[in-house]
């Protein structure tokens, strides 16, 4: 069985793309998933990585035109310019954090409600109301959005070190723990697919 994590900010536009994929291919080769949220402009400050507010305009050019590419590629609706971006992304992880320790709900669909929100329903995944409806419609008890604080900042900076440390730089990110490989951005994920068809 191979064991993936799964490194990604809850604002990223790439992650969002993804969609339900890495879901469906970790049940499809029985493999785990370890969701990592983590504070990705401090991933690009540590990695090399420009933050989105400095980059070149000839890059955010491109970006734009890029998304709705892909958006469209993929059947996904998609706000070029959400109404909350870019906004705080530690409370929503925190609660993912607290989520995945409680266990008893739909995970992929819970990260994906925080990344459907922000790209496809102008919601501020920072707000607490927010933030206790994402977690009650996948299945999840909204008090996390409270009780999960302290355990989810200290896993949210670990896991900023951890994806340091393991050679990770944007979002979404995958590291198959098994084998080592890695595979950055959405567009990557059908190369996951087969490489978890050969463990």
């Amino acid at each position: 069985m191979a064991n993936i994590d799964y490194y990604f900010g809850t604002i990223s536009p790439w992650a969002y793309l993804a969609g339900d994929r890495l879901e469906r291919m970790a049940t499809r080769h029985g493999a785990t998933i370890t969701y990592k949220p983590l504070d990705l402009l401090q991933l690009f400050d540590r990695t090399g990585g420009v933050r989105p507010a400095s980059r070149h305009p000839s890059r955010m050019e491109y970006r734009a035109q890029e998304l709705p590419r892909w958006a469209d590629h993929l059947g996904m609706p998609l706000n070029l310019k959400p109404a909350f971006w870019p906004v705080n992304m530690a409370p929503s992880s925190y609660a993912i954090i607290a989520a995945q320790q409680a266990g008893g709900g739909d995970l992929g669909g819970l990260v994906q409600g925080f990344l459907r929100a922000v790209w496809a329903e102008d919601r501020d995944i920072s707000d607490d109301a927010v933030i206790r409806d994402i977690l009650g419609a996948h299945g999840f008890d909204p008090a996390l959005a409270d009780t999960g604080l302290f355990v989810g900042a200290e896993t949210y900076g670990r896991n900023l070190e951890q994806a340091v440390e393991a050679g990770v730089f944007g979002s979404p990110f995958y590291v198959v723990r098994d084998s080592g490989q890695k595979f950055w951005g959405q567009d990557r994920l059908d190369f996951l697919d087969r490489h978890l068809a050969t463990l």
